[in-house]
Order: structure tokens, then C-alpha cells, then sequence
């Protein structure tokens, strides 16, 4: 096939698979099903979300008065703006439910014991932020929903007990939700958040490459 062509070609040029055989040729324990594959889906919708993300980030305007227009415009003129915006929003959906899944999968085959906690530890973060970037993402529309969703989220921060005022002015940037507020969530989403995940994934595959792949029970 063509496609394996290519592959092959590449590799002969930049010598993959013989500077990387540990990673790329390996054994599999016994008990390996489509169930380890969970995680390898999670990380494919990842990348669809950068990659539609990059693209979206072309036309979107991070500003109080122009955001909604953006989003309408993306959806309405962009030439498969509408379509792009789907698979974005669709793949932060879906990534959720394979974490989850690839996460019950864990727990099912006790991956979390030692000397894989600390693996599950970068796991359990990587969720939390995932969850942060699709609360992030739901905002930028930055319609009436968005307002009401950013201005109770954001009290949440407000009730923390001696540190709440701080914590509550640091997320709005400012007393009160607005333009600042948008701003700060749409820094949160396209550079904070994906370069911590970035961060925690290369920890995440770096474990599991040197302990290996749980098998079955």
C-alpha cells in the first residue's frame, strides 16, 4: 500500500526504528487487548484538538465586543469553518469519555500500585486539566451562557477560605467579569493549559515506556 510506502521511506531517511527500538519494537505482556488502546485514542483526539485549535485560532478574536461575531463568522463564512469547529468541539467530548474509559481501565487492571502510582498521579492531573480546558473553551464564544457560566465559575474561586478576594480578582482579572476575564481564559486555553498538558504527557509515555504496559488481570 502507498501509505506504507511512504512510512517506509521515511524511515529508511531518518532512521527511526533503529534509533528507537525499545519504543518501537517491543513485546507485549500477556492479557494486552483493545483496552490498552483507550489512552492511545485519548492522545489521537489530543492532537485533533491542537490541530483544529491552530486552525480555528486564525479567526477567532479574543475580545469582549467581537468574540460571538468571530465564532459566527467561523461557522457561518469561514470556507469549513463549521465543519473545523465541530471536530474541535466534538473531540474535547469524546477525549473526555476515552480518559474516563482509559482511566476505569486502569483502575480495573490495578495499574495504579506500585511502582506505577507516580504514573497515575500524571494521569489524574492530566484529567483535571483536560476537564480545565474544555470549562476554558466553553467560554470563548463568550455569548450570554458563556457570561453566566464565567461569572459562577469564577465565585467558586471567591468562597476559598482567607485567599478567596485574591484568588477571585487573579481568575477575573478584576473585581468584576469582562473583557479581562476573556482574555485571561483564552490564555489559559491555547498556551497555559496545552503546554502543561504537553508537559504531563511526555512524563505520562516516558513512565510507561520504561515500566511497560500492564497486561491483564
Amino acid at each position: 500500500m502507498l501509505p506504507d510506502r511512504i512510512i517506509r521511506h521515511i524511515d529508511r531517511r531518518f532512521g527511526l526504528s533503529s534509533a528507537h527500538p525499545g519504543f518501537l519494537r517491543r513485546s507485549l505482556p500477556p492479557g494486552v487487548s483493545y483496552l490498552h488502546c483507550l489512552g492511545g485514542v485519548a492522545f489521537v483526539l489530543y492532537i485533533a484538538l491542537l490541530f483544529t485549535g491552530m486552525l480555528l485560532s486564525f479567526h477567532y478574536v479574543p475580545s469582549e465586543k467581537e468574540a460571538f461575531q468571530s465564532i459566527v463568522k467561523i461557522t457561518r463564512e469561514v470556507p469549513l469553518g463549521g465543519l473545523v469547529r465541530g471536530m474541535h468541539r466534538w473531540a474535547g467530548h469524546l477525549l473526555i469519555v476515552f480518559i474516563f474509559l482509559h482511566t476505569a481501565r486502569v483502575v480495573a487492571h490495578r495499574a495504579y500500585r506500585p511502582p506505577r502510582e507516580l504514573n497515575w498521579i500524571a494521569g489524574a492531573l492530566l484529567f483535571a486539566l483536560v476537564f480545565a480546558s474544555g470549562f476554558t473553551g466553553s467560554l470563548l464564544p463568550w455569548d450570554r451562557k458563556a457570561y453566566w457560566v464565567a461569572v459562577v465559575g469564577t465565585g467558586v474561586a471567591g468562597t476559598a477560605p482567607l485567599l478567596g478576594e485574591t484568588l477571585l480578582q487573579c481568575v477575573r482579572g478584576g473585581p468584576e467579569v469582562d473583557g479581562g476575564t476573556l482574555l485571561r481564559f483564552y490564555s489559559l486555553h491555547v498556551l497555559w493549559l496545552p503546554f502543561a498538558t504537553a508537559l504531563l504527557l511526555w512524563a505520562h509515555f516516558h513512565m510507561v515506556k520504561r515500566q511497560g504496559i500492564t497486561g491483564g488481570l
